[in-house]
């Protein structure tokens, strides 16, 4: 029988899990593959123009699980490119982020700048979300130009660009060397179930997550140093790592019916995707629960 393909997403849950054997007690013959290929994060993740998680999904994930923000695994689902896990979600910590000198205080004053993000990813529709509330969405301007997480967090620290959305490691690292957070853009993870893995598989995975959640949650100091396993070697030597928090929590809960559809219906009115493209939106064609 093939292996479990794990394909971790910059968070610790995973990388906690198979330290302390969590995994191999369960008897899940698993092994891990970064679903956005091989060599250093900041070379691979200098993707073309509007390339984000969305076009992965597309393009194809070699892997059984792995994870996206809510928004693109919803639609992705939809659109019959894998199924989305409804049995729990997760929550990262996001924000908009400019340098120490930049004159841009305030949400308000990010009116008409270019604000790096990932296109079809979670930074796109979070920083949406959050900037909606202080400005027209015609003043809301984002830039797909320049990579997905780690290159756009590379050019910001560069100062190529003149604000950028961050989440997870990435916002520890910036917040460490004094980047001012403008405005907290939190959104929520979905795990993507690709082919058809054994059910018992996905069982016996979520549990050694549930396990490592728990050892995260109590010691968190404990396991920030695997933000280093997925960071770009160049900022390897700067990480203090000691400062950091736990990232991405998951959250043991359902990801609902009505989650699924007010999701798909903002989605929808924000016009992040073509019309047409966005898939049949049925709950119940698009996930995969094994509860109950």
């Amino acid at each position: 029988m093939a292996k479990f393909v794990i394909s971790p997403h910059f968070r610790l849950q995973e990388w906690v899990a198979e330290e302390k054997g969590y995994f191999r007690d369960e008897g899940l013959d698993y092994e891990f593959r970064d679903s956005w290929g091989e060599g250093d994060a900041a070379k691979k993740h200098a993707t073309p123009d509007k390339y984000g998680a969305y076009q992965s999904f597309e393009k194809g994930r070699a892997c059984d699980v792995s994870g996206a923000c809510h928004w693109t695994v919803n639609v992705a689902a939809s659109n019959g490119r894998g199924k989305l896990y409804a049995d729990a979600y997760s929550v990262a910590p996001a924000g908009v982020f400019v340098a120490p000198e930049s004159p841009i205080k305030t949400p308000a004053d990010l009116a008409g700048v270019p604000i790096s993000v990932g296109y079809q990813s979670g930074s796109h529709y979070a920083t949406i979300q959050a900037l909606e509330q202080y400005m027209k969405p015609e003043d809301i301007k984002l830039s797909f130009a320049d990579g997905v997480l780690f290159r756009r967090m590379e050019k910001l620290v560069d100062r190529e660009v003149p604000a950028a959305a961050l989440f997870s490691g990435p916002y520890y690292f910036l917040e460490q060397l004094g980047f001012r957070k403008v405005i907290d853009t939190t959104f929520m993870m979905a795990t993507m179930i690709t082919g058809s893995p054994d059910p018992e598989d996905l069982r016996k995975y979520f549990r050694a997550l549930r396990r490592a959640q728990r050892d995260i949650d109590l010691r968190p100091e404990l396991y920030t140093h695997y933000y280093r396993k997925e960071f770009p070697a160049r900022f390897l030597g700067e990480m203090d790592t000691r400062r950091w928090g736990p990232g991405e929590r998951i959250v043991f809960e359902p990801y609902t019916r009505e989650t699924f559809e007010r999701s798909f219906e903002w989605i929808a009115e924000h016009r992040i995707f073509p019309a047409g493209e966005m898939g049949a939106g049925r709950y119940e064609e698009a996930v995969i629960s094994l509860a109950g």
